[in-house]
């Protein structure tokens, strides 16, 4: 697993992780579309699960938060993006960024994979923040 940095200010603590099995499809939706980044939505359906995008392809505004950065490597930075609205919802979880069987959104690059990004969250609790 691999815990994003930091990047909402004031804040120490990372709220997402990348699972192994996350990071090993990450690495090769990488190599198969070049640099990705990660929005995650209010919506219903599969617009509920975390959509893996080409760099770019989306468009973040001041209504979405960069909620962490998962380095695969020191040359491949990966962006998780919240929309304002959701992060409000989620504001007290971890996020875990997990893969299971099934298909998603055809909008994410994970679709012709046979599998499918998912969320899988816990409390942050000041004592024991992960747990």
């Amino acid at each position: 697993m691999i815990e994003a940095t930091v990047t909402i200010p004031g804040e120490t603590r990372s709220r997402v992780t990348f699972s192994d099995a996350a990071v090993e499809l990450v690495d090769r939706l990488w190599a198969q579309h070049g640099p990705v980044m990660f929005h995650q939505s209010g919506g219903c359906c599969d617009g509920s699960s975390p959509m893996c995008f080409p760099l770019g392809d989306f468009l973040t505004s001041d209504r979405d938060i960069l909620l962490g950065v998962v380095e695969l490597d020191a040359d491949r930075p990966i962006e998780f993006w919240i929309s304002r609205e959701q992060f409000e919802y989620w504001s007290h979880t971890h996020l875990t960024i997990d893969v299971v069987p099934g298909r998603g959104s055809g909008f994410s690059l994970e679709g012709p994979e046979g599998v499918r990004f998912l969320l899988r969250s816990r409390l942050m609790d000041s004592a024991r923040p992960f747990e």
